[in-house]
């Protein structure tokens, strides 16, 4: 069968590789001094735990702070929040002025979960990151990051479609331990 599948095949032109001029040595001239780098440290293979480097996470828990239940409730819709703030139509220094002061009311009633809307994000460069519209969307992760509460904050998702979807987020707090 081969052979008749073979037989009604043409061959394509062989296209003929361009002729390669000899490079000719030429003397490089004498620049910064070779440096021969330093010998790589590899760990044993007969003590693989010698390579490991702080504690290996559990099962069924990110390594951001949220496990799989808190994840799957997310997705489906099932959490509820404790406490919600609308930054929503805000200037960028009112709207810091309402989180700050929200994460920290939250925080005295012993909320879990805070939904923070925003408004919609819109694509923008790196560059122009708070300067167009969805500024405060841009710009939230940064202010929870530097703020006194970033040791408080557990994660930051995106909220359900029911609570606001892509125009709001989630901040989970942490227990009060």
């Amino acid at each position: 069968m081969w052979r008749k599948v073979a037989a009604t095949v043409t061959p394509l032109e062989r296209r003929r590789a361009a002729k390669v001029e000899a490079v000719l040595d030429v003397p490089v001239p004498p620049s910064a001094p070779v440096v021969k780098p330093s010998p790589v440290q590899v760990a044993s293979p007969h003590h693989p735990a010698a390579a490991r480097r702080g504690p290996l996470p559990r099962a069924g828990e990110d390594k951001v702070g949220l496990d799989s239940s808190w994840e799957r409730k997310i997705a489906r819709g099932g959490l509820e929040p404790d406490f919600s703030l609308d930054l929503h139509g805000s200037g960028l220094d009112q709207a810091y002025g309402r989180l700050m002061h929200g994460l920290a009311q939250a925080r005295a009633m012993g909320a879990r979960v805070v939904l923070v809307v925003t408004g919609k994000p819109r694509p923008t460069e790196a560059a122009d990151r708070g300067t167009a519209r969805g500024a405060i969307r841009a710009k939230i992760v940064d202010w929870l990051g530097a703020s006194e509460h970033a040791g408080a904050i557990a994660a930051v998702r995106g909220a359900h479609r029911r609570h606001g979807g892509p125009g709001a987020l989630y901040v989970v707090l942490k227990r009060k331990r």
